[in-house]
C-alpha cells in the first residue's frame, strides 16, 4: 500500500483580507482555517507538507506541531512553484494528496473517494459543477468524457468560459508522475505565474488517464478570500453542524440562529432557543433546555437542568436539576449542585453552592462554599477582595442570609445560622446563631425635605 503524503498550500499573502493576520489564521467555527485542513490531512496521512510564506512565524508558533513539514515559499510564482518546493521532501512510491489552508470545509468522505480514484491511473482531480464558474478554471474533457486539461478563466475561450464543470485545485497523484512532470511546468500564461494545473494537460497528453471526483457541495471547495466570503463559509459551518445536531436528536428552535464554536455533546430531549453561543467543550445531560440568547463555553451540564435566558456559564460545572437565570453569569471554577437555584442578575464566581441552596436575585458570590439548603437573599455580596488577596467565604448547611447583606471574608458563617436583612457581617458566626450588625434606627418627627 502505497504511503499518502499531504502538501498543503498556506504560503498566500491574503490581501483581501485586509488584515494583519495571516489568512490561514482567521477563524472559522472554533480553528483557524489551516487548522480545519490540518484535521482532514491527520485523517488521511501521517506526512504533512505545509508551504507557508507571509506571516509564516505565526503560522508556524500558533500551530507548534513537530510533526508538520513546514517549507518557506520565499518567493510567490504559482501554486506549482509552491508544490516544486516540496518535491525534495516526498517520498518515491508515495502518493500525494493537494489542499489548500484557505478551503477549510473539504470533508473526510471526499478526500478518500478522490484517493480512491488515483489507485488505478495514479492521478485524480476533484472538480464541482457551478452554475456560475466566473473566475475559475474549467475542466476540459474530450468527446469520451476523459479530462484533457484545465484552463484558467484569464486563458479561457468564449467557448470555454461556457464550461461549469470547474477545478478545485485538489488533487491526488502518484509522486513519481509530480516528479516527472511539475519540473517541466513553463510561466508561459497571463499571470506570469507556474500554475499546478498545467500538469493535467501534461499528463493528459503522455497518454495517461485522469481520474475525477465531482462534488456536489460547493462550500467543500469555496476558499476564503476576504472577509465576506469567511462569513459565508461560517455560517454554512454552523448550519452543517446544527443538520447533524438535529439528526441525533438535539431540538434546535431556529438552526439559523445558533451557533457552536467548539465541541458539543448532548442527550436525549435537550432543548436550544436563538442564538445561543457554545464554544471550548460542553456536554449536556438529558432534557436539559436553554433559552435564547445565553453563551455557554466549557461546561458540564447535568440532566433537566434549565438555562433561562441572557445567561452566561464559563467553565463550571451545573449538578442535575438545577435552574440558573435569567441574567445570570457564571463564572470559571463554579461548581453548581443538584437542584441549586440561581437566579436573575446573579454573578458567581469560583464557588460551589450546595443542593438545593439559592441565590436568587442581585447578589455576587465570590470564592465562596455554600452548603445545602442555604438561601441567599436579595443584594447580598460577598466581599472577597482586600485591595491585595482573594479571601473565602463559607456558609453552613441550612443557614439563611438575609436580603442586602455584606460578608466580609475570610468569614465562616456555621450551620443553620441566620444573618438578619442589611447586617455587614465582619466576624464569624457559630452554628445555629443570629447574626446582626445594624445601627439603632432614629425617627426624627417633622422633618421636612429640602426644596
Amino acid at each position: 500500500m502505497q504511503e499518502i503524503e499531504t502538501i498543503i498550500l498556506a504560503a498566500g499573502k491574503g490581501s483581501r483580507m485586509k488584515s494583519n493576520i495571516p489568512k490561514v489564521l482567521h477563524v472559522l467555527g472554533d480553528s483557524p482555517l489551516l487548522g480545519h485542513v490540518l484535521e482532514a490531512a491527520k485523517n488521511i496521512s501521517k506526512k504533512i507538507h505545509v508551504v507557508y510564506g507571509h506571516g509564516g512565524d505565526q503560522v508556524k508558533s500558533f500551530f507548534n506541531d513537530e510533526d508538520i513539514n513546514w517549507i518557506l515559499q520565499e518567493q510567490q510564482l504559482g501554486t506549482g512553484h509552491a508544490v516544486r518546493e516540496v518535491i525534495p521532501h516526498i517520498k518515491d512510491h508515495s502518493r500525494v494528496l493537494i489542499l489548500y489552508g484557505d478551503v477549510p470545509l473539504i470533508t473526510l468522505r471526499t478526500l478518500k473517494l478522490l484517493l480512491n480514484e488515483s489507485i488505478e491511473t495514479g492521478f485524480s482531480i476533484l472538480t464541482c459543477i457551478l452554475e456560475n464558474p466566473k473566475g475559475y478554471g474549467r475542466i476540459i474533457r474530450d468527446k469520451n468524457g476523459q479530462i484533457e486539461s484545465i484552463v484558467e478563466e484569464k486563458d479561457a475561450s468564449e467557448e470555454q468560459k461556457k464550461v461549469k464543470e470547474i477545478n478545485t485545485g485538489i488533487m491526488s497523484i502518484r509522486s513519481d508522475l509530480l516528479k516527472e512532470f511539475l519540473p517541466r511546468i513553463k510561466s508561459n500564461n497571463a499571470q506570469n505565474e507556474i500554475y499546478l494545473t498545467d500538469i493535467v494537460d501534461m499528463v493528459s497528453k503522455s497518454g495517461r488517464q485522469i481520474k475525477s471526483v465531482t462534488t456536489s457541495e460547493e462550500y467543500e471547495v469555496s476558499g476564503v478570500n476576504d472577509k465576506k466570503q469567511l462569513s459565508e463559509l461560517e455560517r454554512i459551518h454552523q448550519l452543517n453542524q446544527a443538520d447533524q445536531f438535529m439528526r441525533d436528536g438535539l431540538l434546535l428552535r431556529d438552526a439559523a440562529r445558533f451557533d457552536c464554536r467548539g465541541e458539543l455533546s448532548f442527550g436525549q430531549d435537550c432543548e436550544i432557543d436563538i442564538n445561543c453561543i457554545f464554544s471550548g467543550k460542553v456536554t449536556l445531560g438529558s432534557n436539559v433546555k436553554i433559552g435564547p440568547n445565553c453563551i455557554i463555553n466549557n461546561c458540564s451540564i447535568d440532566s433537566n437542568v434549565q438555562i433561562l435566558p441572557n445567561t452566561m456559564i464559563e467553565n463550571s460545572n451545573i449538578g442535575a436539576g438545577s435552574c440558573i437565570g435569567p441574567f445570570a453569569r457564571i463564572r470559571p471554577e463554579t461548581v453548581i449542585g443538584e437542584n441549586a437555584k440561581i437566579g436573575n442578575f446573579v454573578e458567581v464566581k469560583k464557588s460551589s453552592i450546595g443542593e438545593s441552596s439559592k441565590v436568587s436575585h442581585l447578589s455576587y458570590i465570590g470564592d465562596s462554599n455554600i452548603g445545602d439548603d442555604v438561601n441567599i437573599g436579595a443584594g447580598v455580596i460577598t466581599c472577597n477582595y482586600d485591595g491585595t488577596n482573594k479571601h473565602p467565604t463559607h456558609i453552613g448547611d441550612g443557614s439563611f442570609v438575609g436580603s442586602n447583606c455584606e460578608l466580609v471574608a475570610p468569614i465562616n458563617i456555621g450551620k443553620n445560622s441566620v444573618i438578619g436583612a442589611g447586617s455587614t457581617i465582619t466576624k464569624d458566626v457559630p452554628e445555629g446563631s443570629l447574626g446582626l450588625s445594624r445601627s439603632k434606627q432614629s425617627v426624627i418627627a417633622n422633618w421636612k425635605k429640602k426644596k
